[in-house]
């Protein structure tokens, strides 16, 4: 590498570490363009900037040559997973991402449980300062962050689906709460929430059943039985009952656990 394109790389990451991501791809673009063989770091660091304005068929592109290039690189594939789940290709993110995990478990220096959960806590804190600011895509991508770091933690998971929910991916809602229920198959929000989306979905049969288990786990639970009772009273043509703000909390709950 020559001096000028050193000096470009060094402009080029000073400006992503800052965010200023207009003045970072302005030099990132051109290292890539004055040298032959292309470096991992620069790819994940121009897909990140491809993904925060929402290109995401060109952040997939940078990810997977990053890949290429360093087969073991977690980030570009932790980012490359995000991307997938954005795209809605659940599986290849999952796979993905359970390959990065793979290669992490036999790699020196890699996160404590503990730690990670940490991490976690920070990304959802961050996503929820973006809801409260109205930036929902930001938001999501926070929270996707903290579920890759951790995606038995169900609170986590339930909070991104209504988010999706929010924005009309019901599809991707009922995902990431399925997987909720996998996780922690007694955790009473993903339930409910999960109802709230079928019923959103036209399956008023499934979401019925939905709160009947969260009733089997929680008997006393307000916010199931008013859903149950209000779903038995419709008709077709009802709408889906809206939650209110005690529903609503119930169903986001409180700070990550960790267990």
């Amino acid at each position: 590498m020559d001096e000028r394109t050193k000096q470009l790389l060094a402009l080029g990451r000073e400006h992503y570490e800052k965010r200023e991501f207009d003045k970072a791809e302005h030099y990132l673009r051109q290292v890539l363009e004055r040298e032959t063989a292309k470096f991992a770091d620069v790819l994940n660091m121009t897909g990140v900037i491809h993904h925060d304005r929402g290109r995401f068929e060109e952040a997939q592109a940078a990810f997977e040559e990053a890949l290429q290039i360093n087969p073991n690189y977690t980030e570009a594939a932790l980012n490359l997973a995000v991307t997938y789940n954005d795209l809605g290709r659940y599986d290849e993110a999952k796979r993905i991402y359970q390959a990065a995990l793979a290669r992490g478990a036999d790699s020196p220096g890699q996160l404590d449980p503990f730690v990670k959960g940490k991490i976690a806590n920070l990304h959802a804190e961050v996503a929820q300062a973006y809801t409260d600011a109205g930036m929902m895509p930001d938001a999501m991508h926070e929270l996707r962050k903290a579920i890759l770091l951790c995606p038995t933690f169900a609170d986590l998971r339930v909070k991104l689906a209504n988010l999706y929910r929010q924005a009309g991916d019901l599809d991707a809602a009922r995902f990431e709460l399925e997987e909720a229920i996998n996780a922690r198959p007694r955790y009473v929000p993903a339930y409910i929430a999960l109802g709230v989306t079928l019923l959103s979905m036209g399956n008023g049969e499934r979401a019925m059943e939905s709160w009947k288990s969260a009733l089997e786990v929680d008997p006393d639970n307000k916010a199931a039985d008013m859903y149950l009772r209000m779903a038995r009273g419709a008709t077709s043509s009802s709408p889906p009952p809206k939650l209110d703000a005690s529903a609503e909390r119930a169903i986001l709950g409180g700070k990550i656990d960790n267990d």
